[in-house]
């Protein structure tokens, strides 16, 4: 196992401090904020440790203020409804005395009943992309230096992006984004680990996708971004350390506001899951 992928098991596996009251930490990886994708993941593991026996299948997040990666994060689970059917948790988190964040998780057990999905674009497969590594050799330079130092570091989640081409200025107008991604490790088998996981996944380079049409991307410095809203929906079973691929697309940016949406596949095709966020997409101020 990978140690970015150990360091990931090790954030998601939460502290218990009471009934419904859980701790999180940060990684010290320099960051001035906390990564929105970690905030869910915590925020699920903490609303997933208080159900038996019943799996998330969506969940609906706000970020209300950034994240202090420097102290702990106090998770605070409300048990809104347990009924015969679909169990409601309501999850806050915490940092000097102020909620950072919210999310609303619901969780139901498959039922028998009609069926049909979206197919999977037709594009290649990861081996047939450049690897991670030639990819950051070509990005690397053109990121701020804040980003520039989290990319040089070992990460939990490799991304092999489709239309590379994106980050070198070409336009593409349908506005669409493909990428793989996957655990850079094995995970281990139990399924909520793997649910976790890809919450967390879930937030890389979704909000880019927002710029794909202009041929720009939140790497340049001209830009400033921000997670407003997140949704996920768990639709059927996967591992999140086998290829996934993650199509996006952006429907709408303006008011310096972008919305991103994702389907993600299997790589036989089968949709998994389904993501929609809004953040902020701001040029800065001279």
């Amino acid at each position: 196992m990978s140690s970015a992928v150990s360091d990931l098991i090790s954030i998601l596996d939460l502290e218990q401090l009471d009934l419904n009251l859980f701790r999180g930490r940060s990684p010290q990886s320099g960051w001035q904020r906390v990564f929105g994708g970690q905030v869910i993941g915590q925020a699920l593991v903490a609303a997933v440790r208080t159900v038996e026996g019943r799996p998330p299948h969506s969940l609906h997040a706000y970020f209300l203020l950034p994240g202090d990666p420097k102290i702990p994060i106090i998770y605070d689970v409300d048990r809104m409804r347990d009924g015969k059917s679909f169990t409601t948790r309501r999850v806050t988190a915490r940092q000097h005395g102020h909620p950072i964040f919210s999310m609303l998780v619901s969780f139901h057990d498959d039922e028998q009943g009609l069926a049909h999905q979206a197919p999977m674009p037709d594009v290649p497969g990861p081996e047939k992309l450049p690897s991670e590594a030639e990819v950051r050799s070509k990005l690397l330079p053109m990121m701020p230096e804040s980003v520039r130092k989290y990319y040089e570091r070992e990460r939990p989640i490799e991304l092999r992006p489709v239309e590379f081409e994106r980050y070198l200025g070409k336009k593409y107008p349908d506005g669409r984004f493909n990428i793989w991604i996957r655990a850079t490790g094995k995970l281990p088998d139990e399924p909520a680990i793997h649910q976790c996981a890809l919450a967390y996944a879930s937030d890389f380079a979704l909000l880019d996708t927002a710029l794909v049409p202009h041929g720009r991307t939140l790497f340049e410095k001209d830009f400033m971004a921000a997670s407003l809203d997140h949704a996920l929906w768990l639709h059927r079973p996967f591992r999140a350390d086998d290829w996934l691929l993650y199509a996006q697309d952006s429907p709408n940016l303006h008011g310096s506001r972008g919305f991103a949406r994702g389907l993600i596949f299997k790589r036989d095709g089968t949709l998994v899951a389904s993501v929609a966020q809004e953040g902020l997409v701001r040029l800065r101020r001279t």
